[in-house]
This record gives C-alpha cells, structure tokens and sequence, in this order.
C-alpha cells in the first residue's frame, strides 16, 4: 500500500511549483504555483486550482474561459517541493491568457554548449 506523499509548502515561503503538462502530448502548458489552501481545493474538485501571487487569491484555470484543466494524474519531485500535473483541457484547449495552447511559446537565443565549452 503505498502513502500519499507529503508536500513541502515551506521551502518557498507557503507555495510549491505546480506544472501542467498534456497528457496526451506531453506537451508543458504552463507553470503556476499553489499554497496548502488550493492544492486543498485541487485534490477536492480534480481541477488545478492555483494562489495567484499577484492578487492573492485562488483562481481555478478555465473559471472564466471554460478551459479547465482537468486531471489524469499527478506527481511530485524527489524533494516533494514542486508538482506536475498530467491533464486535459476542457473547453477549447487554449490554456494562455494570450490564446495560445501552451504559455510557453517565446524561444530564447542561447549558446550551444559547444560555444560555451570554446569560451
């Protein structure tokens, strides 16, 4: 029988990383963070549910554009301090505030690892 892990809200004062992932393809949608009160709310509605830093206050993904992050599973890291999130998205798919599927879509230029090794 195995146990639920315990959750390590401490590390960063109260909230641990919550990544949401695809789960059919793998795709990351997105990166939002979550205190004990909405990882509380996450278990008890199967939905995401975030603390926004900013207004702080819980916010479910998708409230108010339908596009609900749904869960199939999840999994914390080995130092149970971040969460990742395998869903589905309800509604019509677009998890960014700027209509995109995914809120990571802004390519960085970096050097290769080769250009850095030549340094």
């Amino acid at each position: 029988m195995s146990t639920q892990p315990t959750i390590d809200f401490e590390k960063m004062d109260g909230l641990v990383a919550g990544i949401v992932q695809d789960a059919h393809t793998g795709e990351v949608l997105m990166l939002g963070f979550l205190n004990l009160e909405s990882y509380a709310r996450t278990l008890e509605t199967g939905c995401v549910t975030f603390w926004s830093r900013t207004r702080q206050k819980l916010w479910m993904k998708g409230e108010t554009s339908g596009n609900r992050l749904r869960i199939v599973s999840a999994a914390t890291d080995c130092d149970n301090d971040a969460l990742l999130f395998r869903v589905t998205v309800e509604g019509d798919g677009l998890v960014c505030h700027e209509g995109t599927v995914s809120c990571f879509t802004k390519p960085l230029a970096f050097a290769s690892a080769v250009e850095v090794e030549r340094g």
